[in-house]
């Protein structure tokens, strides 16, 4: 079973994720928006995403209107932020 991160070591990892805005309600979630030039860029953004997470099983809530994407990452199964919450932000970091 996938662990739920605990508190001690919630804010180190969240410092990592300077762009990523926390939310503590419903165990946790993280939140980034971004505003691309328009909509064909922000749908470029979403497929690469799309094809990162689908290469790690791990699925993003977001969504999408004309050039801006928003993006919440929690893993259900640990009812909150795992680790695989952090690593899929930072690889999605790295796409832009």
């Amino acid at each position: 079973m996938i662990q739920k991160i605990d508190s001690a070591n919630l804010e180190k990892l969240l410092a990592g994720l300077p762009q990523w805005r926390y939310h503590a309600e419903r165990g946790g979630s993280i939140t980034r928006d971004w505003v691309f030039i328009d909509f064909s860029e922000a749908f470029a953004f979403m497929t690469r995403v799309a094809m990162l997470a689908e290469q790690h099983n791990h699925h993003p809530e977001w969504s999408n209107v004309y050039n801006r994407v928003s993006i919440t990452l929690t893993t259900h199964d640990a009812s909150g932020l795992s680790l695989r919450d952090i690593d899929l932000a930072q690889r999605i970091d790295h796409l832009i």
